[in-house]
């Protein structure tokens, strides 16, 4: 068996060696091929530029812009320097500069970056303080090759400082060495019977979200696949192009979370002389995954070639570098129906005798742990390891679990019990594999039920008016202190009180529970990471403090 290096800047070295394997960079209706050969000389040459400005084994990066040739340049130019990278954050939804600069500098301060490389666009909007890093735009490094000089590998050297998605007023960076990246790596080629010389990835994640990085672009760049790369806004401007690219190159595997899978079932439906047939990977890392959308995504795209089998719900986080636990490829959708009044009162996944009956859960099976990873669910009050079926929180231990947050001993202590890692996710094990319930923080108690958010917001996303996937139901406490759900929705038009009443209506019948509460809010009020996934947490605050604008 062969043994693999153990650190990126090696493997990235090996697969330009390659010879093969192409990057395109997509903007608009633009592309720019791109071979790895021809991006690693760029990379030295900008690594010895960073070498001449100080930036030394150790030192953190931070890259400010959106995705481009020159952004991806020098994240590889970081990683051949012996510098960690930092990828900031864009805000899929920018409320404010000053918020955004705010974020941004909370993140450079916890995150003690040495040098920051920011796209000449957003430089003017960055004015930098007293104590700021050295603030370069990313076009001014540009150094000779021949002057790089590759510092000493080091497996437990970090390898990437990824910030977690939520509030930003402390900010967590998970630490990622460079021997947990390449495990996770490892463990995905396995999983995916990936092959560099036949496989092309499409990706328009985000790089600075743990999914675009590691899992797309990492993986490409140190197995020589080839890749084509967009921006997440060009994906937003227009969700269609997303397909269109699928098919365009003839792609194998992408990945999404449920939202953006959502966009191309619709996009799958009224496009014509597309081919999906290669795609074999069609990966959802939304948790949790929702199997009806994935049915109507595997509908939509039969008429185009997508095999039913491509379909991949997967779990993931940044935590665990990215991947979490993959299915087998081929075995596409697969669900656990369970009786979902037992599941919510007993915290017990009960099998369903009859799939179809009202109340039943469908959830999605998300395969077995990534090699090289455990996983066990345990009580949330006693720490007490569960059996089968039975529902609690997921721990995981192994190679790839980062080995904390940066600065934050105290974060790290809280998040480690007997060396596993505490999710804070709600989950169960059947057969081996693993299936998410939600998130432990954001579970509503009504009555006694265990009521999670999802089965809420998924029933007042199918009302007519309401904006499926900007949907969050949060609790509150109630009269006599009983727990209550509200339902905060963003909408397409004017409000109208016939939806309002149509939503309550839906959750009632849906899910068996009266909202305290419907708002309507407009499109873009909902707060989200910058990955896109909706802040129950926030938005609860925002509902308490009356922050919330009804539309």
């Amino acid at each position: 068996m062969q043994t693999l290096p153990r650190t990126l800047p090696a493997r990235i070295e090996a697969a330009a060696r390659r010879g093969r394997g192409t990057i395109t960079f997509i903007s608009g209706d633009d592309a720019e091929p791109v071979t790895w050969a021809r991006l690693h000389d760029d990379a030295r040459a900008m690594a010895a530029d960073l070498q001449r400005r100080g930036v030394g084994v150790g030192d953190h990066v931070a890259l400010l812009g959106p995705t481009s040739r020159a952004l991806v340049t020098a994240i590889q130019a970081a990683w051949l320097a012996g510098a960690t990278v930092m990828v900031m954050p864009l805000p899929m939804r920018m409320g404010s500069i000053e918020e955004f600069v705010a974020q941004t500098r909370a993140r450079l301060v916890a995150g003690d970056a040495r040098l920051v490389l920011v796209d000449e666009q957003l430089l003017p909007f960055i004015e930098a303080e007293p104590g700021d890093p050295d603030m370069v735009p990313l076009g001014a490094i540009d150094g000779d090759a021949a002057d790089f000089a590759p510092p000493a590998l080091d497996p437990g050297r970090l390898a990437v400082l990824q910030f977690t998605s939520g509030s930003t007023s402390e900010p967590k960076g998970v630490m990622l060495p460079h021997a947990a990246v390449c495990a996770n790596l490892d463990a995905i080629v396995e999983a995916t019977d990936y092959d560099p010389d036949d496989d092309v990835i499409v990706s328009w994640l985000p790089l600075y979200h743990d999914m675009g990085l590691v899992g797309l672009l990492a993986l490409s760049m140190t197995g020589g696949n080839d890749l084509a790369l967009a921006g997440p806004q060009d994906f937003m401007a227009s969700p269609a192009r997303w397909v269109r690219w699928m098919s365009d190159y003839s792609a194998t595997a992408t990945a999404g979370p449920n939202f953006a899978w959502i966009l191309a079932t619709r996009a799958l439906r009224r496009l014509d002389g597309l081919d999906l047939s290669r795609m074999r990977v069609a990966l959802n890392g939304a948790e949790p995954v929702d199997a009806e959308a994935m049915e109507a995504l595997i509908e939509a795209g039969a008429r185009h070639g997508l095999q039913p089998g491509a379909i991949f719900p997967a779990f993931g986080m940044a935590e665990v570098c990215i991947a979490g636990s993959f299915p087998r490829p081929g075995d596409g959708l697969r669900t656990d129906p369970v009786d979902g009044r037992v599941l919510e009162t007993e915290r017990y996944a009960a099998p369903a005798s009859d799939p179809s009956a009202a109340g039943v859960r469908r959830l999605a099976r998300l395969g077995r742990p990534m090699q090289g990873l455990e996983m066990r669910v345990v009580d949330p009050e006693t720490g007490n390891v569960l059996g089968e079926r039975e529902v609690g929180e997921l721990q995981i231990r192994g190679t790839s679990v980062t080995s904390g947050y940066y600065r934050r001993p105290d974060l790290t202590r809280a998040a480690f019990e007997d060396g596993w890692f505490r999710t804070g996710d709600l989950a169960y094990l059947v057969d081996g594999e693993l299936v998410l319930c939600g998130r432990i923080k954001d579970m509503i108690i009504v009555g006694g039920r265990n009521v999670f958010p999802q089965d809420v917001e998924r029933a007042a996303g199918d009302v007519d008016g309401v904006r499926a996937g900007n949907v969050v139901a949060i609790g509150v406490e109630g009269r006599r202190g009983i727990e209550e759900v509200v339902v905060v929705a963003e909408i397409k038009g004017d409000p109208a009180d016939a939806v309002r009443l149509e939503v309550a209506e839906r959750v009632r019948s849906s899910v068996g529970v009266s909202p305290r509460e419907i708002v309507l809010v407009a499109a873009g009020t909902l707060p989200k990471t910058s990955s896109g996934k909706l802040q129950r947490s926030l938005c609860r605050d925002r509902y308490l403090k009356a922050e919330l604008v009804p539309a």
